[in-house]
């Protein structure tokens, strides 16, 4: 049986009305965008593996519109009400979605199952919407199903632009995650409540006009609700993922980063970056001695350093009193800042960023590398202080391209040191970074050195999310050097040349031989 929308009876002319609802159409693909893209940078900074979490929204979005927009072939008969409640329902689900997820995260250590039902639910709500509004606006005015598919479809794909565009370079930053998916629920109930409640307000009883504005009052008054006590709610599961003594917490525009303990909390400075803890206060010197003196044992006058913005490589580098200089490259600018300001911090880095022979350059290394530093000098050492490989947003910067950048900038018997994850938990990954070191005529030797009590070391993350065990380390050079300590090494160091020779022979002996290296085009790094 075919169905024939009945005329809709109008307030306005049928051209304003056809405007109206393409105008609908803009906001709701604005609004449906933003609640996936907010889902898949959520699930990418709680979950981690950007690639695997965009995935898996996507196609369960993707399959959950079909079936939504099947269902929504039930609800032609009374498509104004039907699109009504959708809308509603969407704006609630969309706008605390962010705040559901994070509250899984931090109360229940575990996000995966309320992503993907978020996912689905928002997708079957989406996928209603178009089958809907093509009801609609054949009720305005008949014309032939491809012209109006092509107008509704114009209107989508403008409007979901507009999102995507609106959430990184406007909500995100401005409103951050919580603020911002609950500012676009409020726009999107707004938005299918007014086509409704104005325009086909002839559809609909005078009980069901009073049901519709009690349903989307009630819906603004707890997304505007939850707006309020988004402050508190986020300080609340602040608390839970990182404990009592957090002291600082921003969001810059690269990531998360909270400063933990220290001041008169009695206990070790902690900093985290999107979650995962980079230095702990108890033992990063294990962590930093093993990555920055072993590379000391040649010239050494002038070093860079890759990442590194907490300023605790810089410290080591600096016991060297004839080193002349330190170029520090960081792609966050509020990790610099907090090094340089943060008290405790700076305690700990033991003021490195005000020395005169530091010199700090906020940019992403890749790029940094490949356009600006060509125009540097060579240099002795290079350190390679980055986040872990087996994170998805890092693996360019442990790619065949990214170390053929490196060796280009080594002067002729220049060392670089790397951070090469996890040897413990993840030996493919580490000796994946081996061999993509390897591929370019460079030479390896591999270290690792025990967290000696809290496992993972500077990447060790909440425990409900994975741990390791170790810091694991190459030194690089286009020669075959021996795995030593400098002669004249900085006194009071806790590594000692028999630990460093015995952690070399430990990290030999778990070799994984015949890997392929690791390139832009084919990341062989996992999770």
């Amino acid at each position: 049986m075919i169905y024939r929308p009945v005329p809709a009876r109008l307030p306005v002319p049928a051209g304003l009305g056809r405007l109206v609802v393409l105008t609908t159409v803009f906001v709701c693909a604005a609004c449906g965008l933003v609640y996936e893209l907010e889902l898949v940078a959520l699930a990418s900074y709680l979950i981690g593996d950007s690639v695997t979490q965009a995935s898996v929204v996507l196609s369960v979005m993707v399959f959950a519109m079909g079936i939504g927009s099947l269902l929504a072939k039930q609800l032609r008969g009374r498509a104004a009400l039907g699109f009504a409640a959708v809308e509603a329902l969407l704006a609630l689900l969309g706008g605390l979605s962010a705040m559901a997820l994070y509250a899984c995260f931090a109360w229940f250590g575990q996000a995966r199952p309320a992503l993907v039902g978020f996912s689905l639910a928002i997708g079957v709500l989406i996928g209603a919407e178009v089958p809907l509004l093509m009801t609609l606006i054949q009720r305005i005015r008949r014309q032939d199903a491809g012209g109006a598919v092509a107008d509704l479809f114009a209107a989508d794909y403008v409007g979901a632009l507009v999102g995507g565009l609106a959430f990184p370079f406007l909500l995100l930053p401005v409103l951050g995650q919580l603020t911002g998916a609950l500012l676009t629920g409020a726009v999107n109930a707004v938005a299918g409540g007014a086509l409704v409640l104005w325009l086909f307000r002839g559809d609909l009883s005078v009980r069901t006009r009073r049901l519709l504005i009690a349903a989307n009052g009630l819906v603004l008054a707890l997304l505007a609700t939850c707006s309020a006590l988004s402050g508190p709610f986020e300080r609340a599961a602040r608390h839970a993922v990182y404990g009592d003594d957090v002291r600082v917490a921003v969001q810059s525009d690269v990531q998360e980063v909270v400063l933990t303990g220290g001041g008169g909390s009695g206990k070790p400075l902690s900093l985290f970056l999107d979650g995962r803890l980079r230095v702990n206060g108890d033992d990063e010197y294990r962590y930093h001695e093993a990555l920055v003196h072993p590379a000391m044992d040649g010239p050494h006058a002038r070093v860079l350093v890759l990442g590194g913005g907490d300023g605790l490589a810089v410290r080591e580098l600096l016991r060297y009193g004839d080193v002349s200089s330190v170029t520090v490259v960081e792609v966050d600018a509020a990790v610099l800042r907090l090094a340089r300001t943060d008290p405790d911090l700076a305690a700990l880095n033991h003021g490195a960023f005000r020395d005169p022979r530091v010199r700090l350059v906020t940019a992403d290394p890749f790029e940094w590398l490949r356009s600006r530093a060509p125009a540097e000098a060579p240099f002795d050492v290079v350190v390679s202080d980055l986040p872990d490989p087996g994170i998805t947003t890092s693996t360019k910067l442990y790619s065949q391209e990214f170390y053929g950048l490196v060796e280009r900038r080594l002067a002729p018997g220049g060392r670089l040191a790397v951070h090469a994850g996890t040897l413990g938990a993840h030996p493919h990954v580490f000796w994946t970074v081996d061999a993509t070191v390897r591929s370019l005529g460079l030479r390896s030797i591999p270290y690792r050195v025990d967290g000696d009590g809290f496992p993972g070391g500077p990447d060790r993350v909440p425990a409900h999310t994975g741990r390791g065990d170790d810091w694991s380390f190459l030194l690089v050079s286009r020669e075959r050097l021996p795995l030593e300590l400098p002669r004249a090494r900085p006194c009071l160091l806790s590594l000692t040349g028999g630990r460093l020779a015995a952690a070399g022979r430990e990290a030999e002996d778990s070799r994984e031989p015949g890997l392929l290296p690791s390139t832009l085009m084919h990341p062989r790094y996992a999770e």
